[in-house]
């Protein structure tokens, strides 16, 4: 099963950010071969990113997450700004803002998935939502240009109350996601 552990956007936040995803699609008229664009229904923060986990593992990996959730109060995060990773851009993003309490949140679920297994994350975390997945050098020099316009779009404010394990199953049409658990922020 691959799994990842993630923050759900709130549903205002999300039309604005589909808005930009339509505005860039139709000004640059790239095609699908050149960009796969993400489902503004999938589009979250990821805290963790496990990949392929044994199906006996999954309930310690659920448990670990209450846990460790269950010690956090709600807290907010601002979604503002696009911008790239790569050169040409292979990703296009929203960037978002780093209350401590989301560092905190981020740091404490990575140590105790490391215990159980996960894979150990050496970059420091990188917090941002994917908008776009790049295919080609050319388009990537394009996108890389175009988000300059966006640098300072606010896209609102997200309301982090609960922490999510989603499966992600690949299939040709894109990744399709379903929920394992739910872990909610004590109030």
């Amino acid at each position: 099963m691959r799994l990842f552990v993630a923050i759900d956007i709130d549903p205002q936040v999300r039309a604005g950010i589909e808005k930009i995803q339509r505005r860039l699609k139709r000004d640059l008229d790239l095609s699908d071969r050149s960009v796969k664009w993400v489902d503004p229904e999938h589009i979250h923060l990821t805290l963790k990113f496990l990949g392929e986990v044994d199906d006996r593992d999954v309930t310690s990996i659920c448990d670990a997450v209450t846990r460790t959730t269950a010690t956090f109060e709600p807290f907010d995060f601002q979604v503002k700004g696009l911008g790239v990773f790569g050169r040409p851009a292979r990703v296009v993003w929203a960037g978002i803002s780093l209350p401590a309490p989301l560092l905190r949140l981020q740091t404490e679920l990575d140590r105790r998935l490391t215990e159980l297994g996960g894979p150990m994350d050496h970059r420091s975390f990188a917090g941002h939502l994917t908008l776009c997945r790049v295919k080609n050098a050319s388009a990537g020099h394009v996108l890389a240009e175009a988000v300059n316009d966006y640098a300072e779009a606010f896209f609102g404010t997200v309301g982090a109350g609960e922490v999510v394990v989603y499966h992600s199953h690949l299939s040709s049409r894109g990744p399709e996601y379903s929920v394992v658990s739910r872990a909610a922020m004590t109030s």
